[in-house]
């Protein structure tokens, strides 16, 4: 990773656009840190008190840090004169926060009329549950997302928090942003972009709701196509231990896999019979412990067959297609995910560290006044 480059010399598409971040935890860093990696100048505003980040806080990398006081009127002032010449707003407090620091969507507007506002909360600036604490797992558990997660046998399980905080929130937040900068650039307006987690997450489910309305999705878990169910769609543990990931849903794919593994019991006959999914997978899971899992690796990635190993996130750097396309950079040490989408043209590049020092409203200000757009 490199030292934090000169807004004039980042690149990446977002390059020149001006996104102040109010700290916080979840979704709106990680927000923040998708727009620094395509090119964004993201400023971070944090309480006084608070040291420089972690350099293996890499949700925190490509940033500057200021601290202010928001709950004093100078630090309000600054705040302000910061958002006055930025293009867009992250913040993630509770509804009516910002409202009772003074830096309200109104006050913002004011001052700065084409400001886009990202407001990032768990249940949305409205509604009886607004003002009410949660975490990724009570949003996800609401959409209908958590309850068709996990083994039949047993409850749910909570799927990290990529559903809920970065899916169904950050993914959200960023989109939803760059849509109004877009709209802004005709209107010469901003607006305010209400990024809930679990209207987020709702949305990502709307393919398996399509399938519920159709009649091809049972709400009893590992009881469908892609929750488990299917054999051909599923984890089975090898001779070691370890796991491997077979999604050979596809005739074409599924021949091939039966012709590899050599399952000529013509019960695989039946792969989109869900009446006897039950038994073939067992039977799958039996052959598959015949062998270790790098075996089966040797024999089956990168043919049709669709399957991959269950890498840990120690082995995952390692493996060879990642490396080829540098999916993970960083020392050995300080391993971390690359930026990502890339483009052809404006590529993102290599982000600088998490910040370590400080910078001033004013020396921010003062750049951001010189390449005022």
């Amino acid at each position: 990773m490199s030292a934090r480059p000169s807004p004039e010399s980042s690149t990446g598409p977002l390059r020149g656009l001006r996104v102040v971040e109010f700290a916080g935890i979840g979704p709106g860093p990680f927000a923040g840190m998708l727009l620094s990696d395509m090119g964004a100048d993201v400023v971070r505003i944090d309480r006084p008190g608070i040291g420089g980040c972690d350099p293996r806080d890499f949700v925190s990398r490509g940033r500057r840090l200021v601290r202010l006081d928001l709950k004093a009127a100078d630090g309000r002032d600054q705040a302000l004169a910061l958002l006055e010449h930025a293009d867009a707003l992250i913040e993630g407090f509770r509804p009516g926060v910002m409202e009772r620091l003074g830096l309200g969507p109104d006050v913002v507007a004011a001052r700065n009329p084409r400001l886009v506002y990202g407001r990032m909360t768990g249940w949305g600036q409205s509604g009886p549950l607004a003002h009410a604490a949660g975490h990724d797992i009570n949003y996800v558990s609401l959409s209908g997302a958590l309850a068709a997660i996990g083994p039949g046998d047993a409850g749910p399980v909570p799927p990290l928090n990529l559903v809920g905080d970065y899916g169904g929130g950050a993914l959200y937040l960023v989109v939803g942003m760059l849509a109004a900068l877009y709209e802004a650039r005709d209107s010469g307006r901003g607006q305010v972009i209400d990024a809930a987690m679990c209207d987020g997450a709702a949305s990502l489910m709307t393919q398996f709701f399509a399938l519920a309305a159709m009649g091809r999705w049972n709400e009893r878990r590992e009881a469908n196509l892609l929750d488990g169910g299917a054999h051909f769609y599923r984890v089975y543990q090898c001779a070691d231990g370890r796991h491997l990931a077979i999604g050979a849903i596809e005739p074409q794919f599924y021949a091939r896999l039966r012709e590899l593994i050599g399952l000529s019991d013509p019960e695989f006959d039946h792969q989109g019979d869900a009446a006897h999914w039950p038994a073939l997978r067992d039977k799958l899971a039996a052959v598959i412990r015949t062998r270790a899992r790098d075996e089966w690796c040797r024999l089956l990635e990168g043919s049709d067959a669709c399957v991959a190993p269950v890498l840990s996130m120690s082995e995952a750097p390692e493996h060879p297609h990642l490396a080829a396309r540098g999916t993970f950079i960083g020392s050995e040490r300080l391993v971390q995910p690359a930026p990502a989408p890339r483009f052809s043209r404006t590529p993102a590049g290599i982000p600088s560290d998490p910040p370590r020092d400080c910078t001033t409203v004013l020396d921010v200000v003062g750049e951001w006044r010189l390449g005022s757009h």
